[in-house]
């Protein structure tokens, strides 16, 4: 059975979206040197279930449901990233032992401890016109899981 050309987006946008957001949260970690405190870890998981879903929608039948199925994965990074620009923006209060020291791996373990920053959940990395990289993952999770499930719904009406 061949898929119609909005489930094949769909299926597109599920694998693209979350691969792209976690390109560009590793590149700016390692390359410029932005690391992620724990409620950013949480906010990557569901991008790793979601390319392994849309992965599977490639290959295995049936794909709207697997489409689907990431299609909740990005949202739910998507709602892990509200949360986590809500404490950021001091909108209410974060998790208490939300802090992880950040290591390059490098030298000695005492070394690595004396010379890495502790990240902080509550305090944004970075902002671009007032927006957080949390709050980024919100919007562009947000949006492309709304996307990619009005294109499977789209399909469902024609």
């Amino acid at each position: 059975m061949s898929l119609s050309q909005p489930v094949r987006f769909a299926r597109f946008l599920a694998l693209a979206v979350p691969a792209a957001l976690l390109g560009g949260a590793y590149v700016s970690q390692y390359g410029f040197g932005l690391y992620p405190c724990e409620m950013c870890w949480w906010q990557r998981w569901p991008h790793f279930v979601a390319i392994g879903l849309a992965m599977l929608a490639f290959t295995v039948p049936p794909q709207r449901v697997w489409t689907a199925l990431a299609a909740l994965a990005i949202l739910t990074s998507g709602a892990i990233g509200l949360f986590h620009a809500g404490v950021e923006y001091g909108w209410w209060p974060g998790i208490t032992s939300c802090a992880v020291i950040a290591s390059s791996g490098a030298g000695s373990a005492l070394e690595n401890i004396m010379n890495t920053p502790l990240v902080r959940c509550d305090e944004p990395a970075w902002t671009l016109l007032g927006i957080s990289l949390a709050g980024f993952n919100f919007l562009i999770s947000s949006a492309a899981g709304l996307a990619i499930l009005a294109l499977l719904a789209k399909d469902r009406r024609t």
